[in-house]
């Protein structure tokens, strides 16, 4: 079947990502699709646009990303199952490439109270990283000294109330590169690399390691959706999987815009029932 692109409808959030919205958006136009903002206001009764007979794609901030592909009419609508991109999920099935190779799943409260137990079950490191289980992150990972384990160092009651938000524990590597890939139907469409202190992005090129690496770990991954971004890094010399995160939300860094958008418009006008 050949994809019919003008009837494609892309529901951008164009302040989410101010520096790079008029590259998706002329990507999306280039491909005579059809380019729709998003309002906020949608949220507040589900008044969302109807686009009947329309392929529809939403691309901004992971929270509205996450309400797009529970509550919206919109098919595909937005790639970003988060349960299924809980670290707890995927990791099990990614252990051939994962950087943490030991780890062990927690919640906040275990964690600071129990520290000794948590600990035990990856080897009792000193420096250990932490982060929330969901792709939603309700705060930042880090790195901290068993020492200094802390509800407030985790930032509870800033950002979540919940004691028994679930946390990934492992210990701490030392990560020295990184990489976004987009990948669709298990084959990457376009990647960049980007600096992991400052998130500057970077070119990148497909005839490099990384990128095969990611091409490799695409073709043969039980992925959480189909279409979805996967980030690599090298740590000690060597090239893992750093993480999996729903396309819908995610920042693309120096994608290639227009090989993402055709990408994406096609695998959706073929497979619309396999989206949010």
């Amino acid at each position: 079947m050949v994809a019919k692109f003008e009837d494609v409808t892309w529901v951008l959030e164009a302040d989410v990502f101010p520096q790079s919205h008029a590259l998706m958006s002329d990507a999306v136009r280039e491909l005579s699709a059809q380019v729709v903002l998003w309002k906020d206001e949608w949220l507040a009764d589900d008044t969302w646009p109807g686009l009947p007979g329309r392929t529809v794609l939403f691309h901004g901030s992971l929270g509205n990303a996450a309400v797009v592909e529970r509550r919206s009419p919109w098919r595909p609508g937005s790639f970003c199952a988060t349960d299924a991109f809980h670290c707890s999920r995927w990791y099990p099935r990614a252990e051939p490439w994962l950087l943490h190779r030991a780890w062990t799943l927690s919640s906040v409260e275990e964690l600071v109270t129990k520290s000794d137990t948590v600990l035990d079950r990856i080897g009792g490191p000193e420096r250990l990283f932490v982060r929330p289980d969901s792709p939603l992150k309700p705060f930042s990972g880090r790195v901290l000294h068993r020492d200094k384990l802390s509800l407030g160092a985790l930032d509870h009651g800033f950002y979540y109330d919940d004691k028994q938000l679930p946390v990934i524990v492992a210990p701490v590597r030392a990560v020295t590169r990184e990489w976004r890939y987009v990948v669709v139907d298990g084959q990457v469409s376009a990647g960049s690399a980007y600096e992991a202190d400052g998130r500057a992005a970077l070119p990148d090129d497909p005839r490099g390691e990384p990128w095969a690496y990611a091409s490799a770990i695409a073709s043969r991954l039980h992925a959480p959706q189909p279409v979805y971004v996967l980030d690599i890094c090298e740590a000690d010399g060597r090239l893992a999987l750093l993480e999996l995160n729903p396309f819908g939300g995610a920042d693309l860094y120096a994608c290639d815009r227009a090989a993402v958008v055709r990408a994406v418009s096609s695998f959706a006008t073929r497979r619309p029932e396999l989206g949010g």
